[in-house]
C-alpha cells in the first residue's frame, strides 16, 4: 500500500504536513489555523476523519498555531517532548497530551513514527520518520545542522521533507540585523540551500522518489533558485517546493505518479513544475 503525502504549509508563517497510508494519518505540527488546515486538506481529498495524532517537532508559534483548536475539535492525541509541552500554552485537556521521548517510537494504526532530537534553537526540539513497514518518510525541517542521526535516518527515506531555508549570499547581503543572520546559520538556527544539498547529495537512497524543499525564507530564498539548484542532480527523484501560502498536491509514495512537471505553483509567477496541482 503506498502512503499519501503533502506539505499542507512550509515557512515561518506556518508548518503542517500529513502522512498517511489511505486509513489512517497524522500530521507533523499545526501550525496554521483549524480553519485553514482543513480548507486546504479538503481542496486535495484529504480527510481530516482520517488523522488519528498530531505529532509536534517543537513549540515555536509557526508549528503550534492552530495545535489547540485543532486537537480540541477532533479529539486528537497530541504527541511532543516534555520540553515542548513545558514552553508551549495549550488549552489541551491532559488525556490528549501524550510524552515523547528521544528515538522513540510510537504506533498509529498501520504507521510508526519515530522521534529523534535535533539542533534548533527550542526547548527540546525532535525531526519524525514516518513507516508503514515498507515506505518511509521523513520530516526533516528547522535543523541548526546535520548530525549522524540524521544522515542515517535520510539515507533510509523514500520520501523527505528537507528544510532548504536560505541562501547563504541573499541571507548575508540581505535587511536582516546581524545577531539573526548569526542566529540562523550558527548551528542552531535553519539549513541552507547548500547544506540540504550537500546531504541530499551524500547520503540520499537510491530509493528516494520525492524530495520536499520546505521552510523556505521569504526574504533569504527564492524558489526558483532552490528547485533549479536541486534540480541540477535530481536524478530520479522528484523535487517539489512546498510553498508558504498553499498545500502541495498530494503524492503517492510507492504507486505510479501523475508527474507534476506539467502542474504550476499558482503563488510563484515562474514557469517550474513544484507542487500544486490546478483543476479547470
Amino acid at each position: 500500500m503506498p502512503l499519501f503525502i503533502s506539505s499542507i504549509a512550509s515557512g515561518s508563517n506556518g508548518n503542517c504536513y500529513y502522512i498517511g497510508n489511505g486509513h489512517e494519518a497524522i500530521l507533523v505540527d499545526a501550525g496554521i489555523s483549524c480553519r485553514e488546515t482543513e480548507k486546504r486538506m479538503a481542496r486535495q481529498g484529504l480527510s481530516m476523519q482520517q488523522v488519528k495524532a498530531i505529532f509536534v517537532s517543537h513549540e515555536h508559534t509557526d508549528h503550534v498555531r492552530g495545535l489547540s483548536v485543532l486537537a480540541n475539535k477532533y479529539q486528537l492525541p497530541v504527541f511532543l517532548t516534555n520540553g515542548t509541552r513545558r514552553a508551549c500554552k495549550l488549552a489541551i485537556p491532559e488525556r490528549l497530551l501524550h510524552r515523547l521521548a528521544d528515538l522513540q517510537t510510537v504506533a498509529i494504526g498501520g504507521l510508526t513514527v519515530t522521534s529523534f532530537r535535533k539542533y534548533h534553537d527550542a526547548a527540546e526540539p525532535h525531526s519524525f520518520l514516518i513507516q508503514d513497514g515498507k515506505y518511509t518518510v521523513g520530516v526533516f525541517t528547522d535543523i541548526g545542522r546535520v548530525c549522524d542521526r540524521m544522515v542515517d535516518f535520510f539515507s533510509k527515506c523514500d520520501a523527505v521533507f528537507l528544510e532548504a531555508n536560505y541562501d547563504v549570499d541573499m541571507l548575508m547581503k540581505g535587511r536582516y540585523p546581524f545577531f539573526l543572520k548569526n542566529r540562523i546559520r550558527g548551528g542552531y538556527g535553519h539549513l541552507s540551500n547548500t547544506e540540504a544539498l550537500d546531504l541530499f547529495l551524500r547520503c540520499r537512497s537510491s530509493r528516494l522518489s520525492h524530495l520536499f524543499l520546505s521552510h523556505m525564507s521569504r526574504d533569504n530564498n527564492d524558489p526558483e533558485l532552490a528547485y533549479n539548484l536541486f534540480s541540477e542532480h535530481r536524478g530520479d527523484t522528484e523535487i517539489i517546493v512546498a510553498g508558504r501560502y498553499a498545500e502541495t498536491a498530494v503524492y503517492r509514495v510507492g504507486a505510479p505518479q501523475i508527474s507534476p512537471h506539467t502542474l504550476f505553483e499558482q503563488e510563484v509567477f515562474v514557469s517550474y513544475p513544484i507542487s500544486r496541482q490546478v483543476s479547470g
